[in-house]
């Protein structure tokens, strides 16, 4: 289960904040490790200082929560994020949403659309104003069927069985296909979910012209995490979202992490 070894991206604002935030809250539960990271370009001595600056204003936001702080030199923020959690052997990269997007919706930056599509490591976008509540709630799996998913429904079911917390498995009709396949391919996945852990999954199927249509109607708990499959043109062990996913992701009112291709 993802949550070993949290990086979070942190910089001083409401985004750096809402992440800094929710990797305390993933490690809290996980009893892992966690790593606050400021990333800075090269030949920028000025802003080598405001990193350090950032991280020491991260480390009074977490008072007692132990965390190790870390600026790293990179010329890009996803970059330097990727490289760094490759180096401390990070499993999950946390990241806020970007400025100027909606409140309560993830707005993804260059940082986190770096991540999203060549991450080695899974990767988690809080939404604007995110407070994580003290535990968690359910987790939720964007399915589609495919191989890519079919893995990842084992994944999320072993992680909700280690957390106690029930899964639900969502698919979104979005008036293209026959819903009767729609259902039929998730009933399978709950099937796949019971044979692997024994857990009983909840399922649902969406139904809109569109992504937010669809989602508008489901219902999300406070302390929910929605996940979603890497794509199938993702790279062994890397993420990549898809246009489908990403539409997803810019509509969910809760965190969403992106596994890679391959994760285990």
């Amino acid at each position: 289960m993802i949550g070993e070894h949290v990086i979070v991206g942190y910089s001083n604002d409401p985004g750096g904040r809402d992440a800094l935030a929710l990797g305390a809250a993933i490690t809290r539960i996980t009893g892992g490790e966690l790593t606050v990271a400021s990333i800075y370009p090269p030949g920028s001595p000025g802003l080598a200082v405001e990193a350090q600056a950032n991280l020491a204003h991260a480390a009074e936001e977490l008072g007692i929560v132990p965390a190790e702080y870390m600026a790293f030199e990179s010329r890009g923020t996803g970059r330097g994020l990727s490289v760094l959690a490759s180096r401390i052997r990070a499993d999950l990269i946390v990241l806020g949403s970007a400025s100027g997007g909606q409140y309560g919706r993830i707005a993804v930056g260059s940082a986190a659309d770096h991540l999203l599509h060549r991450s080695p490591e899974a990767v988690m976008l809080a939404p604007s104003g995110y407070v994580p509540p003290e535990e968690p709630a359910r987790l939720t799996l964007a399915y589609v069927h495919r191989p890519q998913c079919d893995a990842a429904v084992e994944r999320v079911a072993q992680a909700a069985l280690r957390l106690d917390v029930p899964l639900r498995l969502i698919t979104l009709d979005l008036r293209t296909e026959d819903q009767g396949k729609l259902r039929d391919d998730l009933a399978l996945a709950v099937r796949l979910a019971w044979e692997s852990t024994g857990l009983e999954a909840e399922s649902e199927v969406a139904e809109g012209h569109d992504v937010p249509a669809a989602l508008k109607d489901v219902e999300w708990l406070p302390g929910e995490l929605l996940v979603c499959a890497a794509g199938e043109d993702a790279q062994p062990h890397r993420v990549f979202l898809g246009e489908l996913a990403m539409k997803v992701l810019r509509s969910s009112s809760c965190p969403v992490t992106v596994l890679p291709r391959g994760f285990s």
